[in-house]
């Protein structure tokens, strides 16, 4: 098995160790003591997502300082590891639901570095960006579509499997990632140079508003998405649900290769405005939809949109910055986008919560064509002005 296809599948497994918990998300928590309503699903997620935000660029920081990735991966496969095995203990140590949050928080910290410098790995490759990070795309793709799927079926057997199951795919994340030869350029920068070198490329900050938003729809339909198939059609459990969600993760998991591969040669413009315009359009849809079969089928409109807008996005960060500034810039990415996530999760379940679902699908599909209307011209700006990306296919 390739580099490439190793650290795809260490992104992978994070992926599925996360939205093993989404479809029957209203159990789990029930399970472990925190009450049926959507808040109590809600502050479930942001605890995670809270630690991702906090997190994110200091592992990236902390490894283009000590020159090193593949250790800090394992580090944070580990400690992932071991707070979801923690998380599904709680109920029988009868700590409450304020040890879980706890966990939870600290599982974050620990997950974002694995995913995150996975990431980083794959940029270290000398291949294309673009299909480098498309690798990433479809590993984050179809993670999340095994991960609805299974999470479903498992949480109709007993709540606290998927967190089970989360536990032991982690464990062989960390074993996996052990065994990927470590790319990390030269000996590091010290953390200050590297963030002053951060600040000092404000473009940067258009590939990371669109991983905001774009992790922000994501939040919102790991939330308020499951919650509202399951409200608003009769007959929709949670295996049900989890289907549903993979009837968005497939497409977009398929495409992210080729479309990364495929920005390498157009060039990101067309793939990150036009994909973002079109995304955000087919999730108001969603929320319009007079019938499941519609709305299911609108799923996989959504997928196929999104496909165009995340390895694109990735890819920009890869174009901006030089070899050594990479940890740090996928850092920041990665926090903007765990913002998103926190963002989507918080958007979807307080919007609900005060206004109905369909307000929530609105303020989701609304912000992501914002974002494709504002930042059109630094887009345009930032890819004319680079020309088009390498497209080499050199395989690591």
């Amino acid at each position: 098995m390739s580099d490439r296809s190793r650290l795809a599948v260490v992104v992978w497994g994070v992926l599925v160790s996360q939205v093993l918990l989404y479809p029957g998300l209203e159990s789990t928590v029930v399970a472990l003591g925190g009450g049926d309503g959507i808040l109590a699903r809600t502050w479930f997620l942001v605890a995670e997502f809270g630690a991702f935000v906090i997190c994110a660029v200091l592992w990236g920081l902390l490894s283009d300082a000590l020159g090193v990735r593949t250790p800090l991966v394992v580090l944070g496969g580990v400690g992932g590891a071991a707070s979801y095995l923690g998380v599904a203990l709680v109920p029988r140590l009868e700590l409450g639901f304020g040890a879980v949050l706890v966990l939870r928080v600290l599982g974050g910290a620990f997950t974002i570095g694995a995913f995150s410098l996975a990431i980083t790995m794959l940029m270290d490759l000398s291949s294309g960006h673009g299909r480098n990070m498309g690798a990433a795309g479809t590993a984050i793709g179809l993670g999340a579509a095994l991960g609805s799927v299974v999470g479903g079926q498992l949480a109709s057997v007993d709540p606290l499997w998927p967190v089970y199951g989360g536990a032991a795919i982690l464990a062989g994340v960390a074993a996996l990632a052990a065994t990927v030869p470590d790319r990390s350029p030269g000996d590091g920068l010290p953390v200050d140079a590297l963030v002053d070198r951060v600040r000092a490329r404000p473009d940067l900050l258009v590939p990371f508003a669109f991983g905001y938003i774009d992790r922000l729809t994501a939040g919102f339909f790991a939330l308020t998405g499951v919650a509202y198939f399951q409200d608003a059609f009769e007959g929709v459990g949670p295996a049900q649900a989890g289907v549903t969600l993979a009837l968005f993760f497939l497409p977009f998991a398929v495409l992210q290769y080729p479309v990364g591969s495929l920005s390498d040669r157009i060039g990101r413009f067309l793939p990150v405005v036009g994909g973002s315009t079109l995304y955000g359009v087919v999730i108001i849809a969603v929320g319009l939809a007079p019938s499941y079969p519609l709305a299911a089928g609108l799923m996989v409109v959504v997928g196929v949109c999104g496909a165009f807008v995340s390895p694109t996005t990735m890819a920009l960060v890869t174009d901006i910055v030089p070899p050594e500034e990479r940890g740090a810039a996928m850092g920041g990415f990665n926090v903007f986008g765990s913002l998103g996530m926190l963002s989507g999760f918080l958007v979807g379940g307080l919007v609900t919560s005060a206004y109905g679902y369909l307000p929530a699908f609105l303020a989701a599909g609304g912000l992501e064509i914002a974002i494709a209307l504002l930042a059109f011209r630094p887009v345009r700006r930032i890819t004319s002005g680079r020309g088009r990306p390498s497209a080499r296919a050199v395989d690591d």
